[in-house]
């Protein structure tokens, strides 16, 4: 019985974790991320350690094209699960940031993600099974100002997942959304946040967080935070607070 997993950004992070988690249960594995030496080390390392296959497509999926490029490239496999875990953040105002990296974050976050969702969910709705978890954030909960591109994306992510679900649910397919708080990631350094007060208060691993987000998948919920305080927060206070409140918490919380 055919279990593939497609991991995004499985090179380092939360996608590492997937792909660990995955192979521990004995799936097979097609893993992509830039850093193809990376990927090289965990095929070794998963392969050696639970006797399952390891396909490697080291690629910017950012850039044009790429996405169905990767698409392509797994044509020779059933993909029963897609984890879209690739993104970046960036931390500054939106002016200051500058255009076109906020641009690079929409293509990578935003337009790649939907491509894939399309592409592989559409074999998924054909065959009549299949699992999705989009790696979203509970920055997709409001406004961010000065991470505003970034929250604005995890936003769509977010809105466009249980959507999906809706539409695919009725022919055994189903997508969730993990939206995880701040995890000890190369995320905030990357994002030149690792200064950040946010960023140091006891972030969850990104162990935790991969099984907390497949476990979710393979139950097929819906939206899911793997932080209780942050859930019941989010779910039932923010949303009464006024939005300027909020968003002024907001930037309060990312300000060094």
């Amino acid at each position: 019985m055919s279990n593939t997993a497609l991991i995004t950004g499985a090179s380092s992070g939360i996608g590492r974790e997937f792909a660990r988690y995955h192979a521990a249960k004995g799936g097979d594995l097609i893993i992509t991320a830039r850093r193809e030496n990376k990927l090289n080390e965990l095929k070794d390392e998963l392969e050696s350690k639970h006797g399952i296959n390891v396909k490697t497509i080291p690629l910017d999926l950012g850039a044009q094209g790429a996405a169905k490029a990767l698409y392509d490239a797994t044509q020779s496999a059933q993909i029963d699960i897609l984890i879209n875990n690739a993104g970046f953040g960036g931390h500054g105002t939106f002016l200051d940031r500058g255009l076109e990296a906020d641009m690079n974050m929409l293509d990578l976050n935003v337009a790649a993600l939907v491509q894939l969702c399309h592409l592989v969910g559409k074999d998924m709705v054909a065959r009549g099974s299949g699992k999705v978890l989009n790696v979203s954030s509970t920055g997709a909960y409001q406004p961010g100002p000065l991470q505003a591109t970034y929250f604005a994306t995890k936003a769509f992510v977010s809105t466009l997942s249980p959507a999906l679900d809706f539409e695919w649910r009725p022919y055994g397919v189903t997508v969730t959304a993990l939206e995880p708080g701040f995890v000890d990631t190369g995320f905030a350094q990357a994002a030149a946040m690792d200064q950040l007060a946010m960023t140091q208060d006891n972030p969850a691993t990104p162990e935790n967080v991969a099984k907390f987000g497949y476990e979710a998948m393979l139950k097929g919920k819906l939206r899911v935070i793997n932080d209780r305080k942050m859930r019941f927060m989010l779910n039932w206070l923010v949303p009464l607070l006024p939005r300027r409140m909020v968003m002024k918490m907001v930037y309060d919380m990312q300000m060094k």
